[in-house]
């Protein structure tokens, strides 16, 4: 849900077509029973303005704080109840979780998607080593350079896990990784979620003044030219027998595309449609988690040095890390926690849609409210954790708080049937490349 930079703009729109998207937006019946609190609202662009001018997550943070931690807001004509405490987000995730199970589809996503469903937006009851060496070289091949030079490790951390990821889908490397890259931030720049069309979804005034849609057309033509060029160079390879030990998720896919049953197709859009929900998501998160896990380590140079330490101690008969050895590791998985706890993969959860008529904290929230949990504001609540706003991997020690969904307080991948499927993967990803970096580097900051 990125939105800051576009607000400012879209309520000066707003405000001048107001007229317009009056006549061209159907008003719809008022909710009734026991609601939610809410701040108070502008005509037509409803709680938009308290938005303005900040991230999302901390400004549904500063509103929380005012009001209560359930709220329901009115961003456009869409009603959007925030969850933003620990009990908020059980009752959500865990009490009612049958019913905020599906998530809802915004006119932009549903052009995204065409229709398919991967495994992100699917609505509920519906259907390694060699690249951790090549992030390694590029750091040593900068740190032996004659003119000592800052190393960027944005580029290489996402080349590592861009290349990490497409070898778990295709089971080889990307030959085009560099454009992929240049594509996939692209994309995150027009991720649909709160534009003009979807604020607005009946009026199509909104459509025609936004230029996202065409945005979206173009990038997600190109996606699947990546996409139809990785299914046939797959085909033609296991067409030659050039079959490898392990099947890799395409060949799973395409496997399954043959066996199930015909009243319940895999169709190839919906293998193209999990593959770009695999490429996108697991890319982002986890070279994002990862670039903030070092940035913490350089503004934190005593638990840089306590890591060390302590994975050249774990690890030092080794020589290496390896896949293998990341479990015997005590000091690492709390730096990651924290990280996690610090910079969320996504700071407000993907939103859920309420699938019929509930109460939460004893509010009744209406049918099709979407309902996003501040994730972010949870795991910086003074109420739940001392010095919130510190980087302390060792608040972990005890093993009192985990991120896999039975700790509210903690949820940077959700809870419960709609709990993030990509945990494990990104989390090999990003400790493996953290152990690298730190066992194998001494790093000045």
């Amino acid at each position: 849900m990125s939105m800051a930079a576009d607000l400012p703009l879209y309520l000066y729109l707003l405000l001048l077509a107001v007229p317009l998207i009056l006549f061209a937006t159907p008003r719809r019946p008022a909710p009734r029973g026991r609601l939610p609190p809410r701040p108070w609202a502008l005509p037509v662009i409803g709680h938009l303005h308290h938005l303005a001018g900040a991230l999302p997550h901390r400004a549904l943070r500063d509103l929380a704080r005012r009001h209560r931690p359930l709220m329901l807001l009115r961003l456009g004509e869409l009603p959007v109840a925030v969850a933003s405490s620990p009990d908020a987000a059980r009752e959500v995730l865990r009490t009612h979780d049958a019913a905020f199970a599906s998530r809802p589809m915004s006119p932009m996503q549903e052009l995204a998607y065409r229709g398919a469903r991967g495994v992100i937006f699917a609505p509920y009851g519906e259907g390694p080593s060699d690249d951790v060496g090549r992030l390694l070289r590029a750091v040593a091949a900068a740190a032996a350079a004659a003119e000592p030079a800052p190393v960027n490790l944005s580029e290489g951390v996402a080349a590592f896990v861009a290349d990490s990821t497409v070898r778990a889908i295709i089971g080889s490397r990307f030959r085009h990784r560099d454009a992929y890259l240049r594509m996939l931030q692209e994309g995150l720049k027009i991720v649909p979620g709160m534009t003009l069309p979807d604020l607005f979804p009946s009026s199509r005034l909104a459509r025609l003044v936004s230029s996202v849609p065409g945005k979206i057309e173009r990038h997600r033509r190109g996606m699947l030219q990546f996409i139809d060029a990785i299914i046939e160079e797959h085909r033609e390879s296991r067409a030659a027998g050039k079959d490898d030990d392990e099947e890799d998720l395409l060949g799973v896919l395409l496997r399954l595309q043959k066996e199930v049953d015909a009243r319940d197709p895999l169709t190839t859009d919906n293998i193209k449609t999990v593959m770009l929900d695999m490429f996108g998501a697991g890319s982002e998160t986890s070279a994002t988690t990862l670039q903030w896990a070092m940035a913490e380590l350089m503004r934190n140079p005593r638990v840089t040095r306590k890591a060390q330490d302590k994975l050249r101690r774990e690890l030092g008969d080794h020589g290496k890390v390896t896949e293998d050895r990341l479990t015997g590791l005590h000091y690492l998985p709390l730096v990651v926690k924290e990280t996690l706890r610090l910079h969320l993969p996504a700071p407000l959860l993907l939103p859920r849609r309420c699938g019929s008529p509930c109460r939460v904290l004893g509010f009744d929230v209406p049918e099709g409210t979407m309902v996003p949990v501040n994730a972010w504001a949870i795991s910086r609540d003074p109420e739940h954790w001392d010095d919130p706003d510190e980087f302390v991997p060792e608040r972990f020690e005890r093993g009192e708080r985990d991120f896999r969904g039975n700790d509210f307080e903690f949820i940077p991948f959700g809870a419960g049937r709609r709990m993030c499927p990509g945990m494990a993967f990104g989390l090999a990803h990003i400790e493996l490349a953290l152990a690298a970096l730190l066992f194998h580097f001494d790093w000045e900051f």
